[in-house]
């Protein structure tokens, strides 16, 4: 709908009484000011009405004339939330007439039904909105939401800015296409271009971690064809950098447009892709793409999206994010191009299994033509093992380390595959009271865990039940933060089992201890995620027995891996090949054309010939700058 046509429809559905002094269309939302609450609130059925009519997301906010004094309204504030909600900061933010209230239990400061919510905005004319604080200090979550205060008002002017641009009328498209950029026969930089007439919009904009070699590690973003700047929006799947990795360079190189995402995602996108500049110049002596400056600018382009919310990106493409139950927050990518021209569905990477942290990946949509499905585990013969013995043989094989006094070390991604080793451990002491190994945390592998505190509502039941009841397992007492512990002391004390990023020894705390434990046979190696054929942890796992390394002298010297090397299988969060063959026969409504990506060369192949014989559909493996028309 037309920006003129949103204000005719408020003005034709607003009573006079409620005195709207403005209608502006931020960002995905439409924003009316009005002078009179009161008025408004003695008609229940008036915010329904406007998203009715609009079919878009409406916020309400009293007119800044109206606002209480600060000092004031907090003290209002303070006084009508109950002291349980356990308040920990109250923000104003004076350009948009907002007050954020962050509260370890933010359900008791909405209060039932969005009650006490409405006194706050009654008493104050505040816009109360409420952040939900985690268990566990989190300088991820402090520090980004201290910047979007901070650069309220130029953050204010950006979404207003693409509110106007999403409103705009467009001519109808008469072709839609898709162009690999990354990530295509190949497991790395993922990045899909879709494009129409009218609008350019990018789906993951990741690197290879595993190299430093250009030519390898970046998307084919010289090849789309145009510049940077006439990029419409970014869709960000989930915060693995091999997914959004190179995102800041996008910044840096012109790109000022808007990059949508769950809230978990933003969150991870921060925390890990500082790591990244950090880890090019530890692990492979080189800068990387981009600076930090680079990922505030992001930050503050970053539009959060919850899952199964209808969204409209550019005047011609809704977006939907559905759960891919692969780490906290990631997204299967829902577009539907024109007026239902064509659907598409991103799959990003998905877990369609059991997990002890997500429900398995959706696979309902509203429509459905095109889907490009994810290959990771998509040869004939990766059939993972059972959970049950999945976790049977981890314990086993801990259990064997600890008996000769040895050391475990688990090589992990920071999101996502720790937290999950984590609850299997934490289960295995409850059942286990005998076992008191500790478990020892390194890398931001805290950070992450204090993020997952934050938004339950995003991981099972079960799990949002014992974080919600103060019983969170990453707050467990087995657990033992590395920080202010040495290696050599870890190395060389109690046993113990270390878990520390990367998950593919790439580099990071897993590489450090990897070289003070590798010669000692009474140790232990297991690698329980996906090793990228470049990885040094892939080399390790296919037997090899000496690796040449850097020296803290500067010389090249062998390191012999004289440990205990094993591979855990089953606790990937992607899908093996009978998860993924489920998955498709999951999928409502069946798509005509199936694409597979995100897979080691042969595999992607492999997977779209058995596709196309169970479903009897169009199947195909892309590879790298290939591009396909849809429409």
């Amino acid at each position: 709908m037309h920006y003129k046509d949103i204000v005719k429809r408020i003005s034709e559905i607003m009573p006079p009484q409620c005195e709207v002094t403005k209608v502006e269309p931020e960002g995905l939302s439409t924003v009316i000011y009005i002078r009179n609450i009161e008025a408004f609130y003695s008609n229940d059925r008036l915010i329904k009405e406007l998203a009715s009519a609009l079919k878009k997301k409406v916020t309400i906010r009293v007119d800044p004339s109206e606002l209480t004094d600060m000092g004031e309204a907090k003290a209002l504030i303070e006084s009508t939330v109950p002291k349980e909600a356990e308040i920990k900061n109250i923000t104003f933010v004076p350009e948009m007439c907002e007050v954020r209230i962050e509260a370890i239990k933010p359900g008791l400061v909405i209060g039932k039904g969005g009650s006490i919510l409405k006194e706050i905005m009654l008493k104050t004319r505040w816009a109360p909105v409420t952040l939900r604080a985690p268990t566990m200090p989190s300088a991820t979550i402090d520090g980004i939401r201290k910047i979007n205060v901070l650069e309220a008002s130029e953050r204010k002017k950006f979404l207003v800015n693409i509110g106007k641009k999403i409103c705009q009328p467009t001519p109808a498209g008469d072709w839609i296409r898709i162009m690999a950029l990354g990530g295509f026969r190949e497991v790395g930089r993922s990045c899909l271009l879709v494009q129409t007439p009218n609008s350019k919009v990018l789906l993951d904009v990741g690197v290879n971690t595993a190299t430093s070699d250009p030519t390898r590690a970046y998307p084919y973003l010289n090849m789309a064809g145009f510049s940077l700047e006439e990029i419409d929006a970014v869709v960000i799947s989930h915060g693995h950098m091999d997914h959004m990795g190179f995102l800041p360079y996008l910044y840096a190189y012109g790109y000022d447009g808007p990059v949508y995402c769950t809230p978990p995602t933003r969150d991870f996108m921060v925390l890990l892709q500082q790591d990244y500049i950090n880890l090019c110049k530890k692990a492979f002596n080189v800068d990387a793409p981009y600076t930090k400056k680079d990922i505030y600018k992001e930050l503050r382009n970053v539009i959060t999206v919850d899952y199964e919310e209808v969204v409209d990106i550019t005047p011609e493409i809704k977006m939907t994010l559905y759960n891919a139950g692969h780490i906290l927050g990631s997204a299967s990518i829902h577009l539907h191009i024109g007026e239902g021209a064509h659907n598409l569905v991103y799959s990003g990477d998905i877990k369609f299994g059991f997990t002890r942290l997500f429900d398995p990946a959706t696979t309902h949509f509203p429509r459905l033509e095109t889907l490009l499905i994810e290959s990771t585990y998509g040869g004939r013969n990766d059939i993972s093992v059972n959970r049950f013995d999945s976790e049977t043989k981890l314990f086993s094989i801990i259990k064997e380390t600890v008996a000769k006094r040895g050391k475990v070390l688990i090589p992990v991604f920071s999101v996502g595959r720790s937290q999950e080793i984590l609850l299997v451990l934490e289960d295995l002491a409850r059942r286990e009271p005998d076992f008191n190994v500790p478990i020892y945390i390194d890398g931001m592998i805290l950070e992450a865990s204090a993020i997952h505190t934050a938004y339950p509502e995003y991981l099972r039941e079960q799990l949002q039940r014992r974080i919600l009841s103060d019983r969170s397992p990453f707050e467990s007492p087995m657990i033992k933060v590395a920080k202010g512990t040495s290696k050599e002391e870890i190395v060389n004390g109690e046993p113990a089992i270390i878990l520390a990023p990367s998950g593919m020894l790439t580099g990071g705390p897993s590489y450090e201890y990897l070289k003070l434990m590798a010669d000692n046979p009474n140790n232990t190696l297991v690698f329980v995620g996906y090793q990228s054929a470049l990885s040094l942890g892939s080399k390790i796992q296919q037997g090899m027995k000496e690796l040449p390394i850097l020296g803290d002298d500067g010389k090249m010297k062998s390191l012999n891996i004289n440990m205990r090397v094993e591979t855990a299988e089953g606790f990937s969060g992607h899908s093996d090949r009978a998860q993924l063959m489920a998955y498709l026969k999951n999928l409502r409504p069946t798509p005509e054309r199936i694409m597979t990506m995100h897979g080691d060369w042969g595999k992607t192949e492999e997977f779209a010939r058995s596709i196309s014989m169970m479903m009897r559909k169009d199947s195909r493996a892309l590879g790298d700058l290939e591009a396909v028309r849809l429409k």
